[in-house]
């Protein structure tokens, strides 16, 4: 009789709590009775040439804390199965040929594969190929629909707002504006949480129009306080207030626009305008590093086991999920189908409001103003 054996691999951009997911899946795969491998360098690694490494209790020692993945990721390559939120490409049926005869040859009774909307949108071309495949979610976006929260968000809210206290503290010595850049494509949940957290006073997300106007009134209001220095957050997919995006390489057929660049725009145009002082940051890959903050290390490791959970039930073509206090699983074409993004009406997005943050679609005197505290749930 052969040994039972899972396979895993992960995939799309790095981000702390993918060792967890490793870990996690290791150590319940064992306690179930199965060998565990894992695929390097994400889908790459399932065909020409096959590169895996057994995984073990022994070799996964210490990697809960460390960010990164030991398996290696590329979100670029013959794998590439979406281009934005809603162009999705066929892959090469040679390719899923290819992958199928690695589960079959490795005897494998299930892949997990972790990643975010573009990485299970694979999987599900997997499952529909009749590839035995659960899937994790990923992203510190934390725009994948179908779960409260993706593992790599908290440890990016972490590191913004870490910047902000620290940007916090030379905005007041200098009395200067200073704008942080953070990532965000299509939602706004990083620069959401983390302006909050770390008091910002200008919130720019993709979800809600802005313009110049009114962030340059919020700065003059808040001088008008006495306050001689503004913080702004600016998620890197906000629109511009003529609908652009301000982007570093356009669209190629592999891969999505890579944004960013928004925040020196932003702090440029204030300048102009109010000759203020103003200075960007931009914290780009500084989000996905390090190691996870002690949620996503618990979510993660979670994740990992109730996956092996689904392969064990032998529920393929299921992605896990957290719906606080459980972790349930939906099918992962739910999943990749639509974006999570922040609802503006959102208790989050009323508390700020209700603190004075501006969001940069009203003038800042009425920042409190048309709260929609009538409706809201207590």
């Amino acid at each position: 009789m052969h040994q039972k054996r899972i396979g895993l691999l992960t995939s799309g951009g790095d981000c702390p709590g993918l060792n967890a997911v490793i870990r996690g899946v290791t150590k319940a795969a064992g306690q179930l009775g199965y060998d565990c491998v894992g695929f390097l360098k994400g889908y790459e690694g399932l065909v020409d040439p096959v590169c895996y490494v057994p995984l073990t209790n022994r070799n996964t020692s210490g990697i809960l804390t460390r960010g990164g993945t030991i398996l290696g990721s590329t979100n670029k390559g013959r794998f590439a199965a979406t281009v934005g939120v809603e162009q999705r490409i066929a892959i090469d049926p040679a390719l899923l040929e290819g992958v199928r005869h690695t589960v079959e040859q490795l005897g494998l009774c299930g892949l997990i594969c972790v990643g975010g909307d573009g990485s299970l949108a694979v999987a599900q071309q997997f499952h529909e190929y009749g590839i035995p495949v659960v899937g994790v979610p990923k992203t510190i976006d934390n725009d994948l629909s179908a779960t409260a929260f993706t593992f790599g968000f908290d440890s990016a809210v972490t590191c913004a707002t870490d910047a902000l206290d620290r940007l916090h503290t030379t905005a007041a010595s200098h009395e200067r504006v200073m704008v942080l850049e953070v990532m965000g494509r299509h939602a706004g949940w990083i620069a959401l949480y983390a302006g909050i957290a770390g008091g910002g006073d200008v919130i720019l997300i993709p979800e809600i129009p802005w313009t110049f106007d009114d962030v340059c009134h919020k700065i003059l209001h808040r001088e008008s306080q006495g306050k001689r220095f503004t913080l702004l957050v600016v998620a890197e997919g906000a629109e511009l207030p003529d609908g652009g995006f301000v982007a570093r390489e356009f669209e190629q057929l592999s891969r999505q626009t890579r944004l960013g660049g928004i925040g020196g725009v932003v702090a440029a145009e204030i300048e102009r305008r109010l000759h203020r002082e103003t200075r960007v940051a931009v914290l780009g890959h500084l989000q996905r590093g390090g190691p996870p903050t002690t949620f996503d290390r618990v979510l993660a490791t979670q994740f990992g086991a109730h996956a092996v959970r689904l392969v064990h039930q032998q529920r393929f073509g299921e992605m896990i999920c957290y719906h606080p206090p459980a972790m349930n699983s939906v099918p992962i074409i739910d999943a990749v189908n639509r974006l999570s993004r922040v609802d503006i009406n959102s208790d989050a997005v009323q508390a700020a409001r209700a603190l004075g943050i501006s969001f940069g679609d009203r003038p800042a005197d009425q920042a409190g103003m048309h709260l929609n505290w009538e409706t809201a749930s207590v």
